[in-house]
């Protein structure tokens, strides 16, 4: 058993051979046959996920920035807070280094630093009180080297105290510095791309318009770019028909359009935005002067603001405007 045709297809069954027929004459008043046809905006997320919550129904009027549906996001959530502590860390860090040493540390390296000068003044006064008592022969000449050498060790600790207290009172070096800025850029962006993945799970409206369809409810598993709700904005409703080869040349991108419809109040106005540069809807043939009246052209245009509303599908008559 064949499946049913589309509504589209149906509607283009019915219509190209009358846009076929216009083709063997001149159309009346320039009117040609065509359809109503939408352009629909897919509301998908980039993650999969068991859908938690839709806040849209088919046939919903919704404007933009509304609300639309979440997936579960635990894990992504968790991954979150997870780079806002790792974001936390590297910035603490950042601010120690540039910081230097807290007080008590500087306390400890000063007491350190004058114990090392009290040893070093001890081993002054011994050496002298050593060379004393070499001149006058009370002791051996090796005791005045061990004392010499003694002195000179204390002055290389006093040196290494100064040195670590002058080094503690500054910020870390440049280099350390520039390697913990790194890090705290590098922690932000993780967050950025956790914080993306939350919000990626609960989607908005981006456009207003009709809900035209729910493919999910909730608690069903939906794959990463999965469309959940789709939306058909007023805006991107146009009409689309066809006319003879013998008429392309007499119309423009941007010609105005008059649309009429069965059981519109009146005549709706538009404007012409496309026109197809193939032939459709016919089979290949020699295009001579005889068969070449066969072919005819896809053209669409959108309908100025504050017009009524068409329906996808909608059989239309569209009359161009001369210019």
């Amino acid at each position: 058993m064949k499946p049913p045709l589309s509504l589209r297809a149906r509607v283009c069954a019915t219509i190209v051979p009358l846009a076929l027929c216009a083709a063997c004459g001149p159309a009346p008043d320039d009117a040609f046959p065509g359809y109503a046809e939408g352009e629909y905006v897919r509301l998908s997320a980039p993650l999969a996920g068991t859908l938690t919550a839709v806040h849209l129904r088919r046939g919903d009027r919704v404007k933009a920035g509304a609300p639309a549906y979440v997936l579960e996001q635990a894990s992504e959530t968790a991954a979150r807070q997870e780079a806002q502590s790792r974001v936390g860390r590297a910035e603490a860090l950042l601010a120690d280094l540039r910081k230097g040493a807290r007080s008590d540390d500087l306390a400890a390296l000063a007491a350190a630093l004058r114990e090392a000068e009290a040893a070093l003044a001890l081993s002054q006064a011994n050496l002298e009180r050593e060379r004393k008592l070499v001149a006058d022969k009370f002791i051996a000449r090796a005791r005045l080297d061990q004392s010499a050498a003694a002195l000179a060790a204390d002055r290389a600790r006093v040196e290494q105290a100064r040195a670590r207290l002058r080094s503690a009172g500054t910020s870390a070096r440049s280099d350390q510095v520039a390697a913990a800025e790194k890090e705290v850029e590098a922690a932000r962006a993780q967050l950025a791309q956790a914080q993306w993945k939350v919000d990626q799970k609960a989607q908005a409206t981006p456009v207003g318009g009709m809900v035209s369809d729910v493919a999910y409810r909730s608690g069903e598993w939906v794959p990463a770019g999965a469309p959940i709700v789709t939306v058909l904005p007023p805006a991107n409703i146009k009409a689309r028909f066809f006319i003879p080869e013998t008429e392309l040349g007499k119309i423009r991108v941007g010609q105005g359009a008059v649309i009429a419809c069965d059981g519109c109040a009146g005549p709706l106005k538009g404007r012409i935005t496309f026109i197809a540069p193939e032939a459709e809807y016919t089979s290949p043939l020699i295009y001579s002067k005889e068969n070449r009246a066969a072919l005819v052209f896809m053209v669409e245009a959108s309908l100025d603001a504050g017009q009524a509303e068409l329906h996808p599908g909608q059989p239309l008559t569209v009359r161009t405007e001369r210019q």
